[in-house]
């Protein structure tokens, strides 16, 4: 897998994804410190509508942006965005207002939205074959699952050394650094898409979406993915605190599970997808994930003690393995549906689509299920992903449906 990183380019732009992963973690962590420094008791309340903003951002000023810079090079545009966060970054350290914070955090966003899908179509044409970019995707995704484990690790040692206020000058300098990674990148030229109406550009990556059945299923299994995520970020503390009493350690060692199981699959998903299609593989994905929920409902619900503790360590080491079998090849549906006319717009309504299932089931399992209780709210989870599935499988159960080679055509829009 790391034979990868013998490419030049990409070995640059994976260093530069690590290092604005470190600093949009840290961010997170010393975003809530500022948030009591600047509101106090009403500390939670700002950081609820903080990341519901960043939510929205990413799922209303991705295909804007994307729209708008579509024929601009695109290395002066990730250039630009990493500027953009880092300036972001380093005047969060000086807001006096509670306004100031949602103002800079809705533009910091609205930059990693722009980034992040520009980014990975970028990925494509840097690795043009089909196996480097499946080891490239688990790459990625173990990228992702250990910035969650380590940046609240490193933002613990930091904050025992030098004050909160200094990691914003981290972050800042974890995005100049992306910054000077990408300028150091040779990108593959491509041609800049034919001149379109505005609206024509906006729409372009929705409009390739729903005409491919590859990518109508995947926006399917992007709700699946939601309400699993949500169970896990949203209720995890909760339920080990709150419903079971445990200390601190343990929603660390959960939290954990949920990412161990994420990178194992991760781990083994290069070799996997040579003997199986990607589609077969997150489909098993979808289903264990709906499964998964019912389970956890009634592990929560009708178990206890050290049974009920071990139970809830494998399920949620098992639903990071399943969320990893649906995200990790996701791209690559992308890449077969997409050309290079359209591919960043398809990224961009990937990354909007996605974070539009996130907005609808975060806040529903977080409210709702402080109503109803965690073994409710995961059966209202699951009932939420059989209707995920049931868009999935009208779109990818026919006869070539769950095939290895099946290839949409794209969409040039």
């Amino acid at each position: 897998m790391l034979a990868i990183l013998r490419n030049p380019t990409y070995a640059k732009l994976f260093s530069a994804q690590i290092i604005a992963l470190l600093g949009t973690g840290l961010l997170t962590i010393v975003l809530g410190l500022l948030a009591f420094e600047v509101a106090g008791s009403d500390a939670g309340i700002v950081m609820g509508l903080a990341m519901t903003i960043k939510m929205i951002a990413y799922v209303v000023m991705s295909p804007i942006t994307t729209a708008l810079v579509a024929r601009l090079p695109r290395k002066p545009v990730l250039i630009g965005a990493d500027l953009l966060r880092a300036a972001a970054a380093i005047l969060l350290p000086f807001v006096t207002e509670v306004w100031q914070i949602y103002a800079l955090i809705f533009l910091l966003q609205s930059a990693s939205a722009t980034f992040t899908p520009m980014f990975q179509a970028v990925i494509v044409s840097v690795l043009p074959d089909e196996g480097e970019y499946t080891r490239a995707l688990s790459l990625s995704r173990l990228a992702y699952d250990l910035e969650s484990l380590v940046s609240p690790m490193l933002a613990t040692v930091l904050l025992t050394v030098i004050s909160y206020h200094n990691l914003f000058v981290g972050t800042a300098l974890g995005f100049l650094a992306s910054a000077a990674l990408v300028i150091a990148s040779r990108f593959p030229y491509i041609d800049p898409p034919a001149p379109a109406r505005f609206f024509d550009r906006l729409t372009r990556g929705a409009r390739v979406f729903w005409a491919s059945s590859d990518l109508r299923g995947l926006l399917g299994l992007h709700l699946v993915v939601a309400t699993a995520t949500a169970m896990v970020i949203v209720n995890t503390v909760v339920l080990v605190q709150n419903d079971l009493g445990r200390p601190q350690s343990d929603v660390a060692l959960l939290l954990g599970t949920y990412g161990g199981g994420s990178m194992l699959v991760a781990l083994g998903m290069p070799k996997l997808l040579e003997s199986l299609p990607d589609r077969r593989v997150m489909f098993v994905g979808g289903i264990a994930l709906l499964i998964l929920l019912v389970v956890a409902a009634g592990a929560i619900g009708w178990m206890s003690g050290a049974p009920q503790w071990t139970a809830l360590l494998v399920i949620w080491a098992l639903l990071g393995a399943a969320t990893s079998a649906i995200l990790t090849p996701s791209s690559r549906l992308l890449r077969r549906n997409s050309d290079d006319g359209n591919r960043s717009a398809v990224f961009a309504a990937q990354f909007s689509l996605s974070h539009a299932c996130f907005l609808i089931t975060y806040p529903l399992s977080g409210a709702l299920g402080a109503v109803i209780g965690l073994p409710a709210i995961a059966l209202v989870l699951a009932g939420i992903s059989i209707l995920g599935m049931a868009f999935v499988l009208p779109s990818w159960c026919n006869n070539a449906g769950l095939t290895r080679h099946h290839l949409a055509v794209p969409s040039h829009g």
